[in-house]
C-alpha cells in the first residue's frame, strides 16, 4: 500500500546531507549504465536491499526511487548521417521554400522591369523600311534596294520547304505554346547540360521576333524579361501565321539581307518563292549565327549546318529519307563575298534616279526599267572576255559600257569587271577625257556652219598659241577631204575646223545634243580634252542614229506602288530635234567611212552598217570608241583606275574587238538595216583617200581655211568669214535662212511635225505605229 501511494505523489527532487548519494549528478558508473532493457544495475540491486531490510525504514525505499528516477536518461542518438528518405524530405522541403522565394523574386522582377516599359496599349509593329523592286524590261526582277535589301513575302507565296525548316530547327512546337516554351527551356537545359556547352536555346520564334523588332541585342536580365513580356503581347495580338511571316520577313540572314526574299537572291539569285529543300535547310541553318554560317562567308560551315537542319525536319516526319538524300547531294551554296553581276551596277543608277525623282521612299515601290537583262549579260560578257584574253599583257585592268535606243534609254550598262570587287561605276560616275571621240562633234559644228564631207583641208604643222597639235603617227597628208579626215582622226585637221567654227560653237552643240559636263572653251576641244562621262558621251552620238533627236539616257520608264498606283512615269517619246536631217547624213557617211576604213575596223559587224569613232587620251591612258547601228548606240571604255598608262591600246583596239562582240550579239535576232542618210544620199567623195584637188569649204573664200602660211592658226586671232569666230559673221548657204541646224526647231524647241525616233530595241512593239518621215529617210 506504502509503495502505491508514494508511486502515485508528485517526485520532487530532494538534496541529502552527510554520506548520501548526491542524485543531482547526471554521471553514472560502470555498473549504472542503462543497459539493453532500458533498466539501470542500479534499481535490482536497490530492491533486493530494500527487500531484506524490513520495512521499518519508510524513506529509504522512496529516496532510492526518487535517486533511480533521477538517473534515468535519454539513450544517445547514432551517429553516421540522414537516410534516403530524409535527405528526400529535405530536398523537397527547401525546393518548395526555393520556389516560394524564387517565385516572389521573379514576380518583383517582371513588375519593376514591366513598369519601366511604355504602356501596352501603346506598342506597336515597327513599320518595315520600304523596298525598291527593280524590274527589267520584260519583268524580271534586276535587284531589291532598300535597308532590307528585299520585299515582305507572304507565307503562301513562300517555298513550303522555308517555314518548315526554319520550325523544324528553331521551334518545333511553335504552333502548340503560348509565346514560351517551358518543354523546350527544359529540353534546351538537359540538352545544354549534357553537352557541356551551350548547343540549343530555350527561345520560341515569337521570343526571337520579339527581340528583332523591339529590343537591343544586349545579354541582359531586363533584356530577358522585357523579351517574354513582349512575346506574350505578340502571341495576343497577332495570330500564329502573322507572327510567322512576320518573322521571315524580319529576321537577319547574314550578308545584309533581311527576310526570306532578299536572302534568297542574295545567296542564290533567285526568289524564295523559288527555293528548293536544300536552299531552304540553309537559310534555317543561317539563323543560329547569320554572320559565322552566311554562304558568302564560309560555305563549308553553312552546308554543314543545313545538314543538320535536313536531320531535324526528317525526325518529325516533315520530309523523307529519299528527300534528305537528294537535298544533300546538290552541291554547296558558294555566294560570292559581295552582291555579284553587271546588274547591280544598273541597280545602283536606278536608285540615283529614284531618289532625284521622289525624294525619300516612304512606301515598298516596283520601279520599271529600260533595261534589258539578256543585253546586259552579253556586255558583261563582251568586256570580260576582251580583258581575259588581252587585258593582262596590255596592261588594261578595268572596262565599261554603255548602250542606249534611239529614245535614249539605257538597254545595258556596266560599271567595270566585277560589281562584287568594286561598285564604283564608271560609265556613269568616272570623268575622263574622251580624246578624238569628241570629234564629231567639231565636225558636226563644221557640217551646220556649211562645211561638207568632200570639203578639203590642208593636213599640216599647225601651231595655236603655244599648243602645237600633231597627228598620232607623226606624219602630214597634205590636203585631204573632211571625210578623209575624221575617218582617219587626223589631230591637225581637227585643231583647224574648232577654230574656223570657233569653240563656243563646238561646246553649243555638244550640250544641244547631249553632253551635260563642262567644257573648256580653248581650241585643244577639237582632242577631246574635257572630262566627260560614257554614259553622256554614248547618249550624245544616239542623234546621229535617229536623226537628229536628243536622246536624253535614262533607265526608269514607270514607278507604282505596290497596290498598281503609278508615282511616275517618263516622257520621252517626244524629243526635241537637236541636229538637221542633211547634217545627220553627212556625219554619218563620214563615220561609217571610220569604220569600214579608218581607225575602227575592228568594229565592222558582217550584215550590219556601223558608224563611230575611235579615242585615245595621252599615253594611252584611256581608250575609247563610240559607235551606233540603226537600233543601238554603244559607248565601250577601256583603262586603268589609277590613270597608269596601257600598252599602246588605242580606241580601236580593245575597245572596238568588245564593242563588235556586244553588238553581233545583241544583233543576232535583229534584221540589218542601213543608217539614217546612208542609202538616200549619194557621197562624192571617197572617204579612203585624200582629194587630189582642194575644194573650198562652203561659204568661205578659196583657201580661207588654210589660216596663215604653213597651216599655222595663231590663237587670239580673228578669222574673217569663218562663222562662229569672234567679229565674224554667221555664214549660211545660198537659199537657207539660217544654220541648217536650225531646221525643225519651232517656238518650243520641238517641230511636232518632225519625224519621231525609230522605236525602242527590245521593248515590246507598239500596237499602233504612224508611218513617219522617218521610215522613208530609212526605208523603213
Amino acid at each position: 500500500m506504502a509503495s502505491k501511494r508514494n508511486t502515485r505523489q508528485k517526485i520532487e527532487p530532494s538534496f541529502v546531507e552527510g554520506g548520501a548519494r548526491d542524485d543531482s549528478r547526471l554521471d553514472m558508473d560502470a555498473g549504472e549504465r542503462v543497459s539493453g532493457g532500458g533498466r539501470s544495475n542500479a534499481r535490482v540491486k536497490n530492491e533486493g536491499r530494500g527487500k531484506s531490510e524490513g520495512q521499518g525504514a519508510s524513506t529509504r525505499p522512496l529516496k532510492a526511487e526518487k535517486t533511480e528516477k533521477a538517473k534515468r536518461v535519454r539513450p544517445p542518438r547514432k551517429r553516421g548521417g540522414f537516410t534516403p528518405l530524409a535527405w528526400l524530405r529535405s530536398l523537397i522541403y527547401w525546393t518548395v521554400v526555393a520556389g516560394i522565394w524564387g517565385g516572389i523574386v521573379a514576380v518583383a522582377l517582371v513588375v519593376y522591369f514591366g513598369l519601366r516599359m511604355p504602356s501596352a496599349n501603346t506598342w506597336a509593329i515597327p513599320e518595315r523600311p520600304p523596298n525598291a523592286k527593280i524590274l527589267d524590261l520584260t519583268g524580271d526582277v534586276v535587284a531589291n534596294r532598300g535597308t532590307t535589301g528585299g520585299e515582305a513575302l507572304a507565307l503562301q507565296d513562300m517555298s513550303p520547304f522555308i517555314p518548315q525548316a526554319v520550325m523544324a530547327i528553331e521551334d518545333r512546337r511553335f504552333y502548340s505554346h503560348f509565346g514560351i516554351d517551358p518543354f523546350g527551356i527544359v529540353r534546351a537545359f538537359v540538352t545544354n547540360l549534357s553537352s557541356g556547352r551551350t548547343v540549343q536555346g530555350g527561345s520560341t520564334l515569337t521570343q526571337q521576333l520579339a527581340k528583332n523588332l523591339f529590343l537591343s541585342p544586349d545579354q541582359t536580365l531586363e533584356r530577358k524579361v522585357q523579351e517574354v513580356l513582349l512575346a506574350l503581347w505578340l502571341e495576343q495580338t497577332y495570330t500564329k501565321d502573322q507572327i510567322l511571316t512576320l518573322y521571315l520577313n524580319r529576321m537577319f540572314f547574314g550578308s545584309n539581307a533581311y527576310g526570306v526574299e532578299a536572302a534568297s537572291w542574295r545567296y542564290f539569285n533567285k526568289s524564295a518563292r523559288d527555293v528548293n529543300l536544300g536552299e531552304a535547310a540553309v537559310l534555317a541553318g543561317v539563323l543560329k549565327a547569320p554572320t559565322r554560317l552566311s554562304p558568302a562567308r564560309d560555305a563549308d560551315a553553312a552546308e554543314a549546318r543545313a545538314q543538320v537542319v535536313l536531320g531535324a525536319m526528317r525526325e518529325q516526319g516533315l520530309i523523307t529519307d529519299e528527300e534528305v538524300k537528294t537535298a544533300m547531294s546538290q552541291p554547296p551554296t558558294k555566294a560570292k563575298s559581295f552582291w555579284s553581276g553587271a546588274q547591280y551596277y544598273a541597280a545602283d543608277l536606278v536608285m540615283d534616279e529614284l531618289t532625284k525623282l521622289m525624294g525619300t521612299i516612304k512606301e515598298d515601290v516596283v520601279v520599271e526599267t529600260t533595261l534589258d537583262s539578256t543585253l546586259e549579260q552579253t556586255a558583261d560578257k563582251a568586256l570580260n572576255d576582251v580583258l581575259k584574253r588581252e587585258g593582262g599583257k596590255l596592261g588594261a585592268s578595268q572596262a565599261a559600257l554603255v548602250s542606249v535606243d534611239g529614245t535614249g534609254a539605257i538597254r545595258a550598262i556596266v560599271g567595270g569587271r566585277d560589281y562584287a570587287e568594286s561598285q564604283f561605276d564608271r560609265a556613269v560616275k568616272a570623268r575622263r577625257q574622251p580624246g578624238s571621240a569628241f570629234k564629231p562633234f567639231v565636225y558636226a559644228a563644221a557640217m551646220e556652219a556649211g562645211s561638207t564631207p568632200a570639203s578639203t583641208i590642208i593636213d599640216g604643222p599647225v601651231r595655236i598659241g603655244k599648243w602645237t597639235p600633231e597627228n598620232f603617227d607623226q606624219k602630214y597628208r597634205g590636203q585631204v577631204t573632211l571625210a578623209y579626215a575624221l575617218a582617219n582622226s587626223l589631230n591637225t585637221v581637227a585643231a583647224q575646223l574648232v577654230m574656223q567654227v570657233g569653240p563656243a560653237n563646238v561646246i553649243q552643240l555638244a550640250h544641244r545634243l547631249g553632253i551635260e559636263s563642262e567644257l573648256q572653251n580653248n581650241a585643244s576641244i577639237a582632242l577631246g580634252t574635257s572630262e566627260v562621262s560614257l554614259l553622256e558621251l554614248t547618249s550624245a552620238y544616239a542623234p546621229f542614229m535617229n536623226g537628229g533627236f536628243k536622246a536624253t539616257p535614262h533607265i526608269i520608264r514607270r514607278i507604282t506602288a505596290t497596290d498598281g498606283r503609278v508615282l511616275y512615269e517618263n516622257a520621252y517619246d517626244s524629243p526635241p530635234r537637236v541636229l538637221d536631217p542633211a547634217v545627220v547624213a553627212e556625219m554619218n557617211q563620214m563615220m561609217l567611212g571610220g569604220v569600214e576604213h579608218g581607225t575602227g575596223k575592228n568594229a565592222q559587224i558582217k550584215g550590219w552598217q556601223v558608224a563611230g569613232k575611235t579615242g585615245t587620251t595621252q599615253s594611252f591612258r584611256d581608250a575609247l570608241f563610240v559607235g551606233f547601228t540603226a537600233d543601238l548606240t554603244t559607248g565601250v571604255w577601256f583603262g586603268n583606275d589609277d590613270g597608269k598608262s596601257m600598252k599602246k591600246v588605242t580606241g580601236g583596239g580593245l575597245p572596238a574587238k568588245a564593242w563588235a562582240e556586244f553588238m553581233t550579239s545583241a544583233h543576232r535576232s535583229l534584221s540589218p538595216r542601213p543608217l539614217f542618210g546612208t542609202d538616200s544620199v549619194v557621197p562624192t567623195f571617197d572617204p579612203a583617200q585624200p582629194a587630189d584637188a582642194e575644194v573650198p569649204i562652203a561659204g568661205l573664200p578659196a583657201q580661207g581655211h588654210q589660216g596663215t602660211e604653213g597651216g599655222e592658226i595663231v590663237s587670239g586671232e580673228t578669222v574673217s568669214g569663218i562663222p562662229g569666230a569672234d567679229g565674224a559673221p554667221d555664214v549660211t548657204a545660198p537659199g537657207q535662212p539660217g544654220p541648217r541646224g536650225d531646221a525643225g526647231w519651232g517656238e518650243s524647241g520641238f517641230d511636232a511635225g518632225a519625224p519621231m525616233p525609230p522605236a525602242d530595241v527590245g521593248a515590246p512593239p507598239p500596237a499602233h505605229r504612224r508611218t513617219t518621215l522617218l521610215d522613208f529617210l530609212t526605208g523603213g
